[in-house]
């Protein structure tokens, strides 16, 4: 075999295999930690916290601990947290306003870790006792608030509870971020029916009366139409026999138009009525010979 490429061989399995060894034993010896972005890791030893390290990327323990990183990983502790910012959701967090109507209350709110020693060592659940204290913030500082204000205004109860909260759980190594009220509502469901039925009874009355009114108004309208209507037609009747006498009075003023006039006006009577008539042309012989059957007629000499 070509002692190139048994070389090359052998170097690629001795970086492949031996590389990672290597890292491996330096890490456990306590020759340099990797910290990832957000996280933060806390070494322990013989029950002393020796450091923290929340900044990412290579950090060299023996510049930091001295010889107590040769035996930190392997007697002592070391304890990775994550230092991002998580969000919880609590639903129905039951409250009573000053009514006394049965509420329920649902909060959002951020966290993250502010203090890795505190969080990891002064409470053994902490992410429970903010959750806890919370709730507790949330009765304590939005009990007894008129309804009004509070399915009104939600920025200032988050803040009353982001302000009660932020104190005390600093201590714990929990820091809240963004606190919001994200939701309000009845938890009895017999409140919940009466609302209900007293909204639909409104909703039907205000639907009768917007109704009643269209028809009030139609009517208001209906009624002037026909009243100027009326009044158009009773000023034409009045107008007619004046219109009619003029017309008369300028027609008999001219012989031959009040002649042709009435002359039309019988033959459009005669038209109208039900009777026969039957137009003979004038000196026609049997005109005589017709007159001539009726009895007592004596022929023109």
């Amino acid at each position: 075999m070509d002692p190139f490429f048994l070389s090359a061989m052998v170097a690629f399995f001795g970086c492949l295999v031996g590389v990672p060894i290597l890292f491996g034993i330096l890490r456990f010896f306590g020759f340099y930690a990797i910290v990832q972005e957000g996280s933060a890791n806390v070494y322990v030893l013989f029950g002393n916290v020796l450091d923290v390290i929340n900044e990412p990327g290579l950090h060299l323990l023996w510049l930091r601990m001295g010889p107590a990183a040769m035996i930190v990983n392997w007697i002592g502790s070391c304890y990775t947290l994550d230092m991002r910012m998580d969000q919880v959701y609590r639903r129905s967090e039951p409250v009573n306003s000053e009514e006394g109507a049965p509420m329920g209350i649902g909060i959002w709110y951020e966290m993250y870790i502010s203090d890795p020693v505190a969080y990891k060592f002064k409470n053994a659940d902490p992410r429970g006792s903010l959750a806890a204290n919370v709730s507790n913030a949330t009765v304590r500082a939005l009990s007894n608030m008129k309804l009004v204000d509070m399915l009104g205004s939600r920025h200032a109860m988050s803040q009353a509870v982001r302000e009660e909260v932020s104190p005390k759980s600093h201590e714990w190594g929990y820091k809240l971020g963004s606190v919001y009220i994200r939701k309000v509502h009845f938890r009895d469901p017999g409140m919940i029916k009466q609302i209900e039925e007293k909204v639909v009874n409104r909703l039907r009355q205000v639907t009768s009366s917007i109704k009643q009114d269209g028809e009030n108004q139609v009517n208001i309208i209906a009624s002037t139409a026909q009243r100027t209507a009326a009044v158009a037609f009773a000023e034409a009747a009045a107008l007619r026999p004046k219109i009619v006498g003029e017309s008369l009075k300028s027609i008999g003023s001219q012989p031959d138009i009040l002649e042709a006039m009435f002359e039309v006006l019988e033959i459009q009577r005669a038209l109208d009525g039900q009777a026969e008539i039957s137009l003979i042309p004038e000196r026609t012989p049997m005109i005589t010979d017709l007159l001539a059957t009726q009895a007592g007629f004596t022929p023109a000499r």
